[in-house]
Order: structure tokens, then sequence, then C-alpha cells
């Protein structure tokens, strides 16, 4: 049996003037809530003022906020600091679910109120917290209120990933370079963001760091995708890995842990995700962004050589120079630093052996000191010399290269791997249907609903496969068809070094000797070259 509690006219009896203020809370920012936030405040505003003995010292809401958290809730924060500095004697509040839908903070609020005598009084519960009593009741309440909370998260997120599932795709076109909503409601190609997209991805493909585009684009007075003024790598980054940029979506990259604590989670499993092609026009070519995927990925994995007396690692990428990602030791496979050398006045650019530079011949014994003009002249002779090959040779290598990526997927198999996940669905489909609100364990204790699913589980993962390895070879044929298209055009224009074109066809660059290196094309062509020091 409830507790008897005082009615709240009783309080008003008492000779001393009452300081009350009124606490009220919207769930949504729609119209029809706003409009109940409006007749809250006039409610209490004439509720207070018409108790005798009663005192207005304010009214505190907060439009549009959950009442999951107290960390946003602004006014209710403020109105919990005015009672500690004794400037309130009683709370009124239309329920316990507008004071808070999370049960432990609702009981660690109210207890905090009770040790400085502050009451709080929930009209539809009739409860006042200054009550020891109370307590149970508003734990209760409190949890009915936080059910209904997760409830609507459970059904909000059920929803989503429903609408995931059918592949329909949001935009967030505010803070989303490229595009805009259409007159169709559909995203459509914003012309002079798009040109700023393709920037970034040219000028990333040409061998410029993260840090240098952003630092151009700033230069340029170019807005970021919020509109600041200065650019960040991290962003960057974030444009060249966006499948939206090449007309797809990949939906369920994060998820919210729950409805009290609000983390956002990367997805790394825990939920189903979803990709959705040809979503929308794109901006970059398949091929363009499969090349930046890769680029990425070959950056972040390089090697790390940390070098004495300097602050970074040899491992960051560096935009400046292609040679210090390419070229490497022959005899220890450690990367070549860039020097500067000062003798008799004079200045002298050359490329060591990190190290060697740092600890002698104690790891590298034969290392060799390569003067940077020399080494240049014979990395372009080498590549010259493959341009000026037989071109059935070159096609021949090619072809062989090819062949080395192994054969194309079967696409029989592929189709026949999805023909069976659909009779898979189907008979799951049958299963379900046998089951009755009176035999509701039958589908945990049917045998083939595991078999079932594991064959489903296995299959998805095969075809997967299949799509993955189909796109590496489309990749890697992409790229050498590049690379043949580069070298077929220097034929007859013989070129001075070019980093960026020695970073789009070059692999590496092995010192084998003072005299002698071995040019690595991608795709594994080797081609060794005289040095003239």
């Amino acid at each position: 049996m409830a507790p008897t509690i005082q009615p709240v006219n009783a309080h008003s009896t008492q000779s001393i003037t009452k300081r009350v203020a009124a606490y009220c809370r919207v769930s949504t920012k729609q119209d029809e809530q706003l409009n109940s936030y409006e007749n809250q405040v006039n409610h209490y505003t004439e509720r207070i003022h018409r108790e005798p003995g009663w005192k207005l010292v304010g009214i505190y809401a907060d439009k549009g906020i959950t009442g999951t958290s107290m960390k946003k809730r602004d006014e209710f924060n403020k109105l919990i600091r005015q009672c500690k500095r004794g400037r309130v004697d009683m709370i009124i509040v239309k329920s316990i679910s507008r004071f808070a839908r999370n049960t432990l903070d609702c009981i660690r609020i109210t207890r905090m109120l009770r040790e400085i005598k502050v009451d709080v009084y929930f009209e539809e519960q009739n409860l006042h917290s200054i009550d020891p009593a109370s307590e149970f009741y508003i734990s209760i309440y409190g949890s009915i209120a936080q059910s209904e909370s997760e409830n609507i998260s459970h059904n909000v997120a059920w929803g989503k990933a429903q609408s995931a599932k059918e592949g329909n795709v949001s935009f967030a076109y505010k803070s989303f370079l490229g595009y805009r909503q259409g007159a169709d409601g559909k995203p459509e190609i914003d012309p002079a963001q798009a040109i700023t997209v393709r920037r970034i991805y040219t000028e990333f493909l040409s061998g410029n760091s993260l840090q240098q585009i952003a630092d151009g684009l700033t230069a340029d007075s170019i807005p970021t995708p919020m509109g600041k003024a200065v650019w960040q790598p991290g962003v960057i980054q974030s444009i060249l890995s966006n499948v939206k940029y090449k007309g797809d979506a990949l939906l369920g990259k994060t998820y919210v842990e729950d409805c009290i604590s609000k983390k956002v989670r990367i997805n790394g499993g825990e939920r189903p995700q979803y990709y959705v092609e040809n979503n929308h026009p794109a901006i970059i070519d398949a091929d363009t962004f499969a090349q930046v995927q890769e680029e990425l990925a070959r950056r972040a994995s390089k090697r790390k050589v940390k070098q004495i007396g300097t602050t970074t690692e040899q491992g960051k990428y560096c935009g400046k120079y292609a040679l210090t990602e390419l070229l490497v030791c022959g005899e220890c496979g450690t990367p070549y630093r860039r020097c500067t050398w000062t003798a008799g006045g004079q200045k002298r650019i050359v490329w060591r052996c990190i190290n060697r530079l740092d600890y002698g011949k104690k790891y590298c014994h034969h290392s060799p000191t390569m003067e940077e003009a020399p080494l240049q002249e014979a990395i372009m002779n080498a590549i010259l010399k493959t341009a000026k090959s037989n071109p059935d040779i070159l096609q021949t290598l090619k072809m062989h290269i090819q062949m080395g990526l192994g054969a194309e997927t079967g696409e029989d198999e592929s189709i026949d791997i999805q023909i069976r996940i659909a009779q898979i669905d189907k008979e799951f489909g049958g299963i379900l249907n046998t089951v009755t609100a009176e035999n509701p364990e039958s589908l945990l204790t049917d045998p083939r609903v595991k078999t079932l699913m594991t064959e489903k589980r296995t299959l998805e993962n095969k075809l997967a496969e299949y799509m993955a390895a189909e796109q590496h070879r489309k990749n890697t044929k992409s790229r050498l068809d590049q690379i043949f298209s580069i070298l077929d055009s220097m034929k007859n224009h013989p070129m001075t070094f070019d980093n960026e074109i020695i970073r789009k066809i070059l692999q590496c660059v092995i010192v084998e000797s003072k005299d002698k290196i071995k040019v690595v094309f991608i795709g594994g062509l080797e081609v060794e070259e005289e040095v003239e020091q």
C-alpha cells in the first residue's frame, strides 16, 4: 500500500513563504510538442501564483531535449544549481518522466535535493520527494519511464535497421561536400563543390600528403564541408575514403550503444551493415576511388624506421620526394633518406640508408651513398628503356602480369551461390510459418535452423571473397593500363625526373651497389640500370 502523501495544498498553510520553481520539458521539437511546452509554462505560472504562501522564483524549461541524460539539459542543471545555492524550496513538475527517464539519475537527484531540504512534487503521481517513504515509488515510476525510453529507442533502432536493409540512404547535405538535394528529393551533384572533391582525389594520387592538400585548400580560401576556413588532414581522409563519392553507400557504419549513455560506437560487426550500389550520381569513378583506397592502405602500412636525431618516423608518408617512399637499401631493406651534405662550402644532395646513417656499419656494411642527380637519371633511363621496348614484349609482359593475378572469378559459381542463398531464405521462411504462439520454442529446437544458418553464413563469406578478389583484379588491371599508357606516351617524349609519374608506375627502387639499381614497376616488372656517378 502506498504511504499517505501530504497533498500539495497542505504546504500552503505554512506561514513561511515557499519559494517554488517549475520544471517543464518536451521530448521533441515538433510544433505540437512546442505548443505543449508553452501550455506547461502558462499552467505553472498560474498554478504557483494562485497558491497562498507560494512565491514563483522561476520557470525552467528544456525544449527538444532528451530526459535520459542530464548533460545537455541546460535549464534543468541551472535549476539544480539554484537549489544548491538555497534559492528554491520546492520544484513542481508534471511527472517523473518529465523530471528524468534515467532511474539512477532520478533517485540520485531527489536524494541530493532532500538532503538540502528541497522538495520535488510530481503532479501526476501526487508524490513529494521530501518524504523518505516516497523513494520506493519514485524508483518504480522512474523505472517505468526508463523502460518507455528504452522501448522507444529500440523501436527507432529497429526502424533505422529496416530502412538500411531496404537501401534507404540519408545525406547530411549541410556537412557533406559535393552533393545537394535535387527537386525530386534525391541527391544530385553540386558542380562547384564537386570541383573541390575531384581536386582532393587528384592531388592525393599525385603524391600530395593529407596535410599538403589541406594547406592548399586553406590557402585558396575554399571552405570545408562544415563551412570553416581551415582544413584538417582528418577531413581530407574522410572525403578520400567515403564510398558515397563513387555513387555507393555503406549503411550501419556506427550505432548508438544504448539510450542512456548514448555512446556512438564504430560498427565492427556487432550490428548488420548494408552496401548499396549505384545509389546516386558518382563524382569519382570506381577505378580512381579504388586507386585511392590502395594508396591510403600503402601509406598507412609504411615500414616505420626512426632515425636518430629526428622528431618523426620514416614511416610517416612524405609528399615532397617520391624517392622517400620508394628508395630502399638492397642489403638491409631499410628506406633511404635524403640528406644535404656540405663540404668546402659546396652543398651536395645525396641519399643514404637510414641504418647506415644511424649506426654506421653495425647493421649495414656495404650500403652506398647515392648522388641524387645520377640516381634520378638512372631511374628515368630504366623507365625510358622499358617504354621503348618492343610493343609485343610489353604486351606479353602485361599478359603475364595479369595471369599472375589469377583467373577471373567464376561468374557461374558466384550466381550459383546467390541462388542457393535465396533458396535457404525461402526454406527458412517456411520454417517460420510453422511457428505458432502455442509452440514458439519449435524454432529453437528445429535442427534444420542451425544447419541452414551455418550454410548461409559460409556461402555469404565465400561470395564476399569472390567479390573482393574480383574487385582486386579490376583495380590492378586499371593500374596496369595506366602504367602502360604512361610508358607508351614516353616513347618519343623523354622526360626529366617527375615525382608524380614515379609514384604512379614504380613499386620501389632497390640500391644494389653504388653503380647499379633495380627499378621495380607496379605489377612486378624489374629492370636493372647502371648508375653513372
